[in-house]
């Protein structure tokens, strides 16, 4: 039991930090405040989008069910991956492009794992993906109306 709590406490650090790091490029691409874009000059730690996604990780760690989070949480690291190996296809031959099999194999079990959490867990991933979606497809039309 011991050993599952640390494996499992590092494996949730190392997500805090990754997501810390996508908040800071999102910040900085100013799809989230740019507040979240600060960054420590000496040791190049974004310490606010580390807090906040630490504090998100400990409000939702406090008051919802853990099955579920961690499901959701699998969900979007996979609709991740997903998206990453969907990317990796598309590189050109001199781009450093992987034999195609790759991220076709590669895409393909992320579907088949996400799809294969609890039913909660994908429709609750695929409605917070859908309103991101929007949401991006609503601020790129508005900023298309004002250029």
């Amino acid at each position: 039991t011991a050993g599952a709590a640390v494996a499992a406490l590092g494996s949730l650090l190392a997500r805090i930090l990754g997501v810390s790091r996508t908040t800071l490029a999102m910040a900085r691409d100013r799809h989230l405040p740019s507040a979240l874009a600060a960054v420590r000059p000496r040791s190049g730690v974004p310490h606010r989008a580390e807090l906040a996604v630490g504090a998100v990780v400990a409000v939702v760690a406090a008051t919802a069910d853990l099955r579920g989070a961690i499901g959701f949480s699998s969900f979007g690291v996979l609709a991740y991956y997903a998206i990453a190996n969907a990317s990796a296809w598309t590189l050109g031959p001199g781009e450093g492009r992987p034999p195609r099999i790759v991220p076709a194999v590669g895409l393909a079990g992320c579907v088949v794992l996400a799809f294969a959490l609890p039913l909660a867990s994908v429709l609750l991933g695929a409605a917070v993906l859908a309103a991101g979606a929007a949401s991006y497809g609503v601020r790129r039309a508005v900023a298309a109306r004002r250029a």
